[in-house]
C-alpha cells in the first residue's frame, strides 16, 4: 500500500512534519506527541508508580517472597536492591520514547522493522492483558468483601461455581470490569487525573493498617526473621537472590512500555524525577509497610496473611472495612491504567492502525481479559511468584534487543519520522519491514531463558530459580548486538 500523507509535527528530535506517514503504521494515538502536549510533571509520574505498586497484587507480591524461605529483613533487603535495579532499567527504556514522543509498539520498530514489531506488540499486549484480568481478579475479592459486610446474604452466591469460580466472584469480578472500562475509555488525561489520586490514597490506608497492626501485635512481637533460621547461609543469600530478581520480574512489563507514559513527561529530567520518587523511595516505603503488615498478622491472627483485603475483612469494625476494601479497588484500578490497559490498548492498535484507536484497543483487551478466567492460575501466593517469573522471562529478551539496539546498535540516533514509512529506502525497512536478526535474536533468547524458567520452576531440573529475567535480557542484548554487528547493520 502506498504511503499517504499525514501531516504531524514531530517530537524533540525534529520540528519537521510527518509527510509521508503509512496508514498501516499511523493513526493519531501512534503519532508522536508534540511538545505543547507534554503535561506529565515528575509528579505525575511519581503518582503512575504509587498507582503501580500500591495495588492487591503488588501487596500478595512482596508478602509472597516471605515463602522463599527468608526473613523478613532480609524480604525488605532484596526489595530494596531490586528496585534500584528497576530505577536504572526504568530510565534507559524511557529515554527514547521521550525523546522521540512515541508509544513502545512504535519504538519496538527500531529494532525489529516497522511490520516486525507487531510481533513485539502482540507479545506485551497478551502479557498485559492476563495481566489485566489477574489484577481486575485481585480487586474484585474487595468487591466481594464490601457485599458480604452490608449484604450478608450475598454468602448464599457461593453455592454456585462456574468455570472455577463461585457466583460472588463472577457478579464482583464484573462489577469491577465494567467500573474500569468506563474510567479508561476517558482518554490519558482522565487516566493521568485518576493516577494522580490513587496511589496517594491507599498509603492513608496503609498506614492505618500498620497502626492497627503494630497496636495488637507490638513491635517488638513481629516476627522479622520467620524462615531465615531454617535455611544455611547459603541458601538464604539465593534466596534473597531469587527475591531481587523477582522484583525485576514483576516490573518486567513496564520495563517494556514505560514508553507509553515517558513520551508524555515535559523534560527527561522530569521523568527521572518521578522515576526515583515513584520507584526507590516510593517502593522501599511500602515495602516497610508490607514487610512489618505481613510478619504481624501471624501474631494477630495465629496465620501469616498474604492478602491485605483478607486481613481488612478481619478487622471489627465495619466502616474500617468498608473504606479499606474501597481504597483497595480504587488502587488496584490506577495498576491497571499503569501496567495492564494502556499497553494493550496501543499494542492492538498498532496492529490494525487503519481500523483501531487506543479506546477500541483498550475495549477489546477488556474483553479478551475476561475470557482468559486469571482466577485459575493466581489463587495461591506461590502460583503469582511462578506467574511472575514466567512472565518476567517471556518479555526479558525484547528489553534486552531494544535496549541493545538503541544505545550499542543505533548510538541513540533515530529519524522519527521513518518509524512510519514502508518505503523499501526507509532505515526500519530491513527485509520487507521485518529485521530478521531481530527477529532470530528474540526467538533464540526467548527460547534459552523461557526453557530456563519451565526447567526451574515447573521441572525443578535446576537449584536456581527466578533468573530467567536476567538470563533472557542479557541473551537477547549480546545476541542481538553481534548478530547486527556481523550483518553489518548499524
Amino acid at each position: 500500500m502506498a504511503d499517504t500523507p499525514v501531516a504531524h509535527a514531530s517530537a524533540f528530535d525534529s520540528d519537521a512534519p510527518i509527510t509521508d506517514a503509512n496508514e498501516r503504521l499511523w493513526n493519531h494515538d501512534l503519532a508522536p506527541v508534540p511538545r505543547a502536549k507534554r503535561t506529565w510533571t515528575g509528579y505525575s509520574i511519581f503518582a503512575m508508580w504509587m498507582s503501580d505498586v500500591h495495588s492487591v497484587g503488588g501487596y500478595t507480591f512482596a508478602a509472597s517472597l516471605f515463602l522463599l524461605g527468608i526473613s523478613g529483613w532480609q524480604v525488605l533487603l532484596a526489595l530494596s536492591v531490586g528496585i534500584l535495579v528497576v530505577y536504572v532499567l526504568m530510565n534507559w527504556v524511557g529515554k527514547p520514547s521521550l525523546t522521540h514522543g512515541i508509544p513502545f509498539p512504535v519504538m519496538a520498530r527500531v529494532s525489529m522493522g516497522v511490520m516486525g514489531a507487531n510481533l513485539a506488540a502482540l507479545i506485551r499486549g497478551v502479557v498485559g492483558i492476563v495481566w489485566y484480568g489477574v489484577q481486575t481478579y485481585f480487586a474484585s475479592k474487595a468487591v466481594a468483601t464490601l457485599l458480604l459486610l452490608f449484604v450478608p446474604s450475598a454468602i448464599a452466591l457461593r453455592d454456585t461455581i462456574f468455570l472455577r469460580l463461585d457466583l460472588l466472584g463472577w457478579v464482583s469480578f464484573l462489577f469491577m470490569w465494567l467500573l474500569q472500562l468506563i474510567i479508561f475509555q476517558r482518554g490519558m488525561e482522565i487516566i493521568r487525573k485518576f493516577i494522580d489520586f490513587c496511589g496517594p490514597a491507599v498509603y492513608v490506608v496503609m498506614i492505618v493498617l500498620m497502626g492497627w497492626i503494630l497496636s495488637r501485635a507490638g513491635l517488638d512481637s513481629l516476627n522479622l526473621t520467620l524462615g531465615g533460621e531454617k535455611l544455611s547461609g547459603t541458601a538464604q543469600f539465593l534466596g534473597m537472590g531469587n527475591a531481587i530478581l523477582l522484583v525485576i520480574s514483576y516490573f518486567a512489563a513496564l520495563l517494556l512500555n514505560f514508553g507509553d507514559f515517558s513520551r508524555f513527561a515535559k523534560s527527561e529530567r522530569q521523568m527521572k524525577i518521578g522515576n526515583f520518587l515513584g520507584l526507590p523511595v516510593n517502593f522501599i516505603a511500602f515495602a516497610i509497610i508490607t514487610v512489618i503488615v505481613t510478619s504481624g498478622s501471624a501474631k494477630v491472627f495465629g496465620t501469616m496473611i498474604m492478602d491485605p483485603v483478607e486481613i481488612v475483612s478481619r478487622i471489627d469494625n465495619k466502616i474500617a472495612v468498608a473504606i479499606g476494601s474501597v481504597t483497595f479497588i480504587i488502587a488496584t484500578m490506577g495498576i491497571n491504567i499503569v501496567a495492564n490497559f494502556v499497553s494493550p490498548a496501543y499494542d492492538i492498535a498498532n496492529l490494525f492502525p487503519k481500523h483501531v484507536d487506543f479506546k477500541k484497543g483498550g475495549l477489546i483487551a477488556s474483553v479478551l481479559a475476561v475470557l482468559v478466567c486469571p482466577w485459575i492460575f493466581v489463587d495461591s501466593p506461590k502460583a503469582i511468584t511462578i506467574f511472575v517469573s514466567v512472565f518476567g522471562a517471556v518479555l526479558a529478551p525484547m528489553y534486552g534487543v531494544m535496549m541493545a539496539d538503541f544505545y550499542l546498535v543505533k548510538k541513540q540516533v533515530v529519524q522519527t519520522a521513518e518509524l512510519y514509512t514502508m518505503s523499501p529506502s526507509g532505515r526500519f525497512y530491513y527485509d520487507g519491514g521485518w529485521n530478521r536478526v531481530g527477529l532470530v535474536a528474540l526467538l533464540v533468547s526467548g527460547f534459552i531463558s523461557v526453557g530456563w524458567e519451565i526447567s526451574t520452576q515447573l521441572l525443578k531440573l535446576l537449584p536456581a530459580n527466578n533468573f530467567g529475567w536476567l538470563i533472557g535480557a542479557v541473551a537477547g542484548a549480546a545476541i542481538y548486538t553481534i548478530a547486527m554487528r556481523s550483518a553489518k547493520r548499524v
